[in-house]
């Protein structure tokens, strides 16, 4: 055989070779069809086939992300909304995936742009704006129910952006506004309230202990004059008891008496009042006086008696 026709066998044997040996990588997997009919599914690694008899598909089992595009929902409330969400996905069938659906991107796009019109229908614009975790749920229960028959498993779903017209989001900007400013003026009264509460307190119990102070001033002061009390009445009664003694000790008459009861009456007939007020049982200090009167009239009596016999004795 000359050098052409080597070549060409070599050349051929290339292009079976090419033709025949397929790789598969850790990700992949392969669907083998014969003369177009399924044949077998093969596993990642090399893989032999028969040149242009037999085909082989690879599908990737990675995960995968949809961008699904924003759209224009109306909520139960009737208010538009521009909505839109990412799906993740992956392969778990590659027989169903490669013939159950043709377009596996477009068909998952249009059914997650209906379900999302059908769930966020249901939900009020509040609702819609705060219950994003509940949509991803109810999205993602629904796709995965619809693509199981397509050999692959919704993932997860994530709602990317809920956003409202301007004017609605304008007016929900002037509510939350009003609703912190009336929270601001209620928390304001809150510690006025509570401020002024302290200070009552403050001043009543500021009261109360003045008003223990003073009491407790005014029994000291009351316990110490009525230590002085004590104190004088102990000691006048003391002097008078050392009066008493002394003079039933002394054994005082009736003249001395009378004399010390003389000197009293001077004293208090020194003041002012025009009208002076006796003992009643004076009889006995009187008839001291007229004993010291009777006295003195003896004495005197007794003089003229001695001067009459003086004379009558210079007489004879």
């Amino acid at each position: 055989m000359d050098i052409f026709t080597i070549g060409l066998i070599l050349l051929v044997l290339l292009v079976m070779a090419f033709k025949g040996v397929k790789i598969l990588r850790p990700f992949e997997k392969g669907v083998v069809e014969r003369l177009g009919k399924y044949q077998r599914t093969v596993e990642s690694g090399l893989i032999i086939i028969v040149p242009f008899v037999e085909t082989i598909k690879k599908v990737d089992l990675r995960e995968q992300v949809v961008d699904v595009p924003p759209q224009e929902v109306i909520t139960k409330d009737n208010t538009v909304v521009v909505v839109d969400c990412v799906i993740f996905y992956e392969v778990v069938d590659p027989f169903n995936a490669v013939y159950n659906v043709v377009d596996f991107y477009q068909a998952i796009t249009k059914l997650a742009q209906t379900n999302l019109r059908n769930i966020i229908g249901d939900l009020e614009l509040d609702q819609t704006l705060t219950s994003r975790e509940m949509i991803n749920t109810q999205l993602r229960e629904v796709l995965d129910l619809a693509t199981d028959k397509w050999g692959t498993r919704v993932v997860r779903v994530e709602i990317q952006k809920i956003e409202p017209p301007k004017d609605i989001v304008e007016a929900m900007s002037k509510q939350m506004k009003a609703e912190r400013m009336k929270r601001a003026a209620i928390l304001e009264a809150e510690g006025y309230k509570q401020s002024e509460i302290k200070r009552a307190e403050g001043d009543k119990q500021s009261s109360i202990l003045e008003a223990e102070g003073k009491a407790e001033s005014i029994k000291k002061v009351a316990d110490a004059n009525k230590y002085q009390e004590i104190a004088i009445a102990e000691g006048e009664a003391q002097a008078i008891m050392n009066v008493f003694n002394a003079i039933h000790e002394g054994n005082p008459t009736n003249d001395l008496l009378a004399i010390k009861y003389l000197d009293s009456l001077e004293k208090v007939a020194d003041g002012k009042a025009t009208k002076i007020l006796l003992p009643m049982e004076t009889s006995g200090i009187l008839g001291s006086i007229a004993g010291i009167g009777e006295l003195f009239s003896k004495d005197k009596n007794s003089e003229k008696i001695e001067n009459s016999s003086l004379i009558e004795t210079k007489k004879e």
